[in-house]
């Protein structure tokens, strides 16, 4: 019920009852044993299409499972599962059955991966330089060329060699990346809310605000000096803004020696105290500093 509940949070009006009927379908589709899926890939390698469709329909609730995990992330619930399904579709084309893995664990990734490329190129990247954004699809592109190579994730090195580029380079795509789909997390209780909201605010109020996504987050860096040390410290964790890869509440607890529902708290009072200065039209940011 409480997974019902969030889906409907997430799809807009009239979109929720197709949605529905969706999630209601699909739940009649038999789950395969991984016999199962050995045999339907050998006929699918023949080109067999009902083997096809039998593949993609006995996982679509794969795609369920995996997509309640992005919603409030950007995108209504009803695109996340089309995007979900698309990279299901891409794994079954390309799954090789002769490796022994099973099919789900082949196919998350790919579903993953189709969620999150959405979700970052209909959101944030569009608010990036040009040559940032071709920069980020040429990564992606590299990505799922390695990955049908050697059905995994591809390193920081390998990336390197095929796109021709240092490594220090792939890293920083890498953190930009990361970087922008972390900006879409929903923040504290407030799941329509993200750190992505807070910053896209600042537009109305300083010239600085008003460039590309990554000129907003030093703008909020400099907002931040408002907050208490400990204050700045979690949201700088909690979203990595200084870099480094986003940090649960758990492991922001362990470092400062607290619980997690402590984190949340001074988490979500420095972020409505963020939200205060930043509506106040009358403040700029050389004000605050």
């Amino acid at each position: 019920m409480e997974n019902e509940a969030e889906e409907e949070r997430a799809e807009p009006g009239g979109a929720m009852d197709a949605v529905k009927s969706y999630l209601k379908e699909i739940r009649r589709s038999t789950l395969l044993t991984f016999a199962d899926e050995q045999r339907l890939s050998k006929l699918i390698e023949k080109g067999d299409a009902k083997a096809r469709e039998q593949m993609i329909e006995s996982n679509l609730r794969l795609v369920v499972s995996i997509g309640k995990r992005y919603i409030n992330r950007g995108l209504p619930f009803s695109d996340v599962l089309e995007e979900g399904n698309i990279g299901l579709i891409k794994a079954v084309e390309k799954f090789n059955y002769r490796r022994g893995f099973k099919f789900s664990t082949y196919a998350s990734w790919w579903i993953r991966q189709s969620i999150e490329r959405a979700i970052i190129n209909q959101s944030k990247l569009i608010r990036l330089p040009v040559h940032v954004v071709e920069k980020v699809n040429h990564y992606l592109q590299a990505v799922d060329a390695l990955m049908q190579e050697y059905d995994r994730d591809p390193n920081a090195q390998e990336l390197s060699r095929r796109l021709r580029v240092p490594v220090e380079e792939v890293v920083h795509l890498q953190q930009l990346i990361r970087k922008t789909y972390s900006l879409e997390s929903p923040i504290g209780n407030a799941q329509d809310t993200s750190l992505k909201d807070i910053i896209e605010d600042t537009s109305q109020i300083s010239p600085a605000a008003t460039t590309e996504g990554i000129r907003r987050r030093e703008d909020i860096i400099r907002w931040m000096k408002i907050l208490k040390p400990n204050e700045q410290k979690v949201l700088v964790m909690r979203f990595g803004l200084d870099g480094d890869e986003p940090h649960t509440l758990e492991e922001i607890g362990k470092v400062f020696g607290l619980t997690r529902e402590r984190v949340r708290q001074i988490e979500a009072g420095a972020l409505t105290k963020l939200r205060g200065v930043i509506t106040n039209k009358s403040i700029t940011a050389d004000q605050i500093i």
